[in-house]
């Protein structure tokens, strides 16, 4: 894996929380799905950190336990991918799981580090 060195963490500044936040989000971000996810990101918040938030719909889970576990895959997914995103101005990123069924850690990683990297191309097009 990666060096001791490297900044793989997965602090609280990285955690997209606030109702203010999470509505701005919605308003003015760019949705895309692929199959198993929904996403939505907004570039250049401003933030010093990249933040995300995680969803998982209790319609598809009813039992929390499923439920956090997958929510743990996806943050540890992005933790582990998340030099793919500029570290610059910020972006604000939802992952909204949506499928019944519940993918393994090998699946999710793939669909994150597919989503990231569509941020990431977004970025580059301007």
């Amino acid at each position: 894996m990666n060096g001791p060195d490297t900044n793989n963490k997965f602090s609280k500044e990285e955690r997209l929380s606030g109702k203010s936040a999470i509505s701005n989000l919605i308003k003015k971000g760019k949705f895309g799905c692929i199959p198993g996810f929904k996403y939505c990101y907004l570039k250049e918040t401003g933030n010093t950190n990249n933040r995300i938030l995680v969803s998982v719909p209790k319609r598809f889970f009813k039992r929390a336990v499923k439920r956090n576990l997958l929510k743990r895959r996806i943050r540890e997914s992005y933790r582990m991918q998340k030099g793919k995103l500029a570290s610059g101005n910020g972006n604000d990123i939802m992952f909204l799981y949506n499928s019944s069924e519940i993918q393994d850690f090998e699946s999710v990683y793939a669909s994150v580090g597919r989503i990231l990297d569509i941020i990431s191309d977004a970025g580059n097009e301007k």
